[in-house]
Formats: C-alpha cells, sequence, structure tokens
C-alpha cells in the first residue's frame, strides 16, 4: 500500500520515522511519499517533498508574514497526493496545515488517519468538527485524549506516548551521576538545579534570566543550563555572561535526570523531566504580562498548561505562567523542592500516577497495526 505523511516540525519528524519503520514492519511492500525531514527521509528512503524547516513557522506574525510561501506548501502537498494516488494519508500533528490537507484528502476518497492529536482540547476547540468531518481514525498519545473526543461524539483510540519509551530506553544507557558530572566539570558533591529553558530563541531570550535568578540564590547548588539544538552559543553566553553556569550540549535528558530539582519551560520537557524522575517547576514567561496571562487564559480551556497536569489531572507541579514566573515565585519553589520535604515527595508521587496512566503500550508498532487494518488498498 501506499502512504502519504506529513509532519511539519521536528519532533513530528522523529515520531514520522519510527511510523514509517513500524508501516514497513506491517506492509514490506509500502510506499511512501511525504513532507517531513531527515529521519523520515532514513526510514522512507526517500527524500521528502518539502523539508519541515521550510515549514516551521510560528505564531500569527510569522505565518502571516509568510503566508503566500505556506500557501505553495499547501499547493505542493495537495498536488503530490493527487500524482500519487495514496492508500492512506497519514497526518502528524501541525494541525493549521495538516487539517485543510485532511479535507482535501477527504474530498478525494482518500481515507485520513490522524498520528499524534493536535492539542484541541486546550486550544481551539472548534477544529474538532474537522476532525469528525475529516479524519478517518485518531490516534493519540495522551491517555485522556479519548474520553476528551467522546464527548464531542468523535472516537479516538490511545496508542500509547512515545516520549515515555524513548525514556525508558534512554535510562537504560545512561551515565551515573558521578561520571556525567565530571565529565562536564561539574562537581559530584554538589547538589545540581538544571535549568531546561526551551528550544527556542525567544523562549530561552525570555525564560533564562528569571530562572537564573532564582536558582542563583541556592548557593551551595550548582547550576547547568540545558543547550537545545541548533541555538547559536552566544545566546547563552550573552545571559550567562558573568557567572560559572555551565552549559551542556546534547545531553538534555542525562543532566534533568542527574539534578536535584530542574526548572523547566513549559512543554514536552516537563513530561520528559516527570519521567526522568527529577522534581520540577514549569515556567513560561513570554514577557510576563498581566494582561496577555489573562487574555490567553480566557482562550485556553481547563484547569492546566503542562502536560504532567494534564495527564494526572492534577496540580503535581508548580505552572508559573507570564507575571507568575518571577524570580520571587521560583525561589519559593526550590526552597519547598530542594530538601527532603513532603511537597518533593508528594511531586514524586503524582510522577508514578502520571507512569501508570501512560502504561507501556509501544507506541508506533501500535499506530502501524491500527493504520493497515483500517485501510484497504486502491483497486
Amino acid at each position: 500500500m501506499k502512504y502519504f505523511l506529513i509532519a511539519g516540525e521536528a519532533s513530528g519528524d522523529l515520531h514520522g520515522s519510527h511510523l514509517i519503520s513500524a508501516l514497513r514492519g506491517e506492509d514490506p511492500e509500502a510506499e511512501f511519499q511525504f513532507l517531513g525531514g531527515d529521519l523520515m527521509a532514513g526510514a522512507a528512503g526517500v527524500q521528502p517533498i518539502i523539508h519541515y524547516r521550510r515549514m516551521a513557522y510560528m505564531g500569527f506574525l510569522e505565518v502571516a508574514r509568510h503566508l503566500r510561501e505556506i500557501l505553495g506548501f499547501m499547493r505542493t502537498a495537495r498536488e503530490a497526493i493527487s500524482r500519487f494516488q495514496p492508500d492512506a494519508v497519514v497526518l502528524i500533528d501541525y494541525p493549521s496545515f495538516n487539517l485543510k490537507i485532511a479535507r482535501f484528502a477527504h474530498d478525494r476518497g482518500i481515507p485520513v488517519h490522524y498520528f499524534i492529536s493536535p492539542k484541541v482540547w486546550v486550544w481551539k476547540q472548534w477544529r474538532v468538527k474537522d476532525i469528525r468531518r475529516y479524519v478517518s481514525r485518531m490516534y493519540c498519545i495522551l491517555p485522556f485524549e479519548p474520553d476528551w473526543y467522546a464527548r464531542h461524539d468523535y472516537r479516538a483510540t490511545y496508542v500509547g506516548n512515545p516520549t515515555a519509551e524513548e525514556i525508558t530506553h534512554a535510562l537504560a544507557s545512561m551515565p551515573d551521576r558521578d561520571d556525567f558530572l565530571s565529565a562536564h566539570g561539574l562537581d559530584p558533591d554538589r547538589p545540581l538545579i538544571a535549568l531546561v529553558p526551551g528550544s527556542r530563541v525567544k523562549e530561552i531570550r525570555d525564560n533564562l534570566p528569571t530562572m537564573l535568578a532564582a536558582a542563583r540564590a541556592f548557593s551551595d547548588h550548582q547550576l547547568a543550563v540545558a543547550a537545545a539544538p541548533n541555538i547559536n552559543s552566544d545566546i547563552y553566553a550573552d545571559i550567562l555572561a558573568g557567572t560559572n553556569v555551565t552549559v551542556i550540549d546534547n545531553a538534555t535528558w542525562t543532566l534533568v535526570r542527574h539534578a536535584r530539582v530542574a526548572i523547566v519551560t513549559s512543554g514536552t520537557a516537563t513530561l520528559e523531566t516527570a519521567l526522568l524522575g527529577t522534581p520540577q517547576i514549569a515556567c513560561y514567561r513570554m514577557g510576563g504580562s498581566k494582561w496577555l496571562y489573562r487574555f490567553y487564559r480566557r482562550l485556553l480551556k481547563g484547569n492546566y498548561v503542562t502536560l504532567p497536569n494534564l495527564i494526572a489531572d492534577a496540580p503535581v507541579i508548580p505552572e508559573l505562567l507570564m507575571h507568575h514566573c518571577s524570580e520571587e515565585n521560583i525561589a519559593t519553589h526550590l526552597a519547598e523542592l530542594l530538601p527532603d520535604t513532603s511537597v518533593r515527595q508528594a511531586q514524586l508521587n503524582g510522577y508514578a500516577t502520571i507512569s501508570r496512566l501512560l502504561g507501556d503500550t509501544p507506541c508506533a508498532p501500535t499506530a502501524a497495526k491500527q493504520i493497515t487494518r483500517n485501510i484497504s488498498p486502491k483497486s
């Protein structure tokens, strides 16, 4: 059978590559075309029609500035689907683009399978109407999502969580604490605070200075920053000037695992930190405006923003958003989490609940089985 996949960012390329490998395991004669990246190319044995790096625009203003280019990418995708005539279109997150492609494929009688649901349960809930109309099957990676879809008259399937799988495998081969810290010029005898300020320049500039100011108050601890891939080292150097804070490349999970506490920019990294078993404080400063906070809280649905709290449906980790992300608030939570306190233990207990809810279902193989069982080749 023939599969056409679309991933619009680095995480989608990673998960898409695992899905392609699993689909080939289920269907050895499978043919692939896709929009994605180098990892998907390695799994599929063909190059992407469009590389995701050309498509990764974030935010309303950036999208508006590049609208003509984005419309060109959409036209290219539609033309490629029409030529290839796949047995299924498989979409990976990236909803603004992918839901338009879903409609195009559906209107031409091509089954649409969605791997990794858009976060419609927290943002732009009206998109569920398009999902009901145009998406044949939805494969979720968060255990609460099928229930949310059921409340909106749509059936979705939980197929396991890829981050949980990846963390489990990483822990099995991770260096021990003393060796890792010594290799990076850190003192194995001093407790460590990990600063994980995000993967985009704006996130780093918004969050790292406040994280740093709060953590430096704990002078008996040493600090290290997890550097994101493809970020110029000068960004970190400018913010950390005059400090002895270590910047560590290509080892975020190991750094977090061996830290006493991590201060983490809200996003997937909060779930990774929970699965690594390190107490954390989630931050998202974004300028720290009270007005902006009120605006977004009206738009966002639900009680929580971070993935650990959403999965547990409980306040497992502190969420310091916008103006709440202050030096004083971070320091208050650090003081509660660094010693062996009931607050620290409660967070670790919450992590155990999250791991139980995520389970150990192999994500990509499960999704691949579902996809191949729910399509039939074109005659």
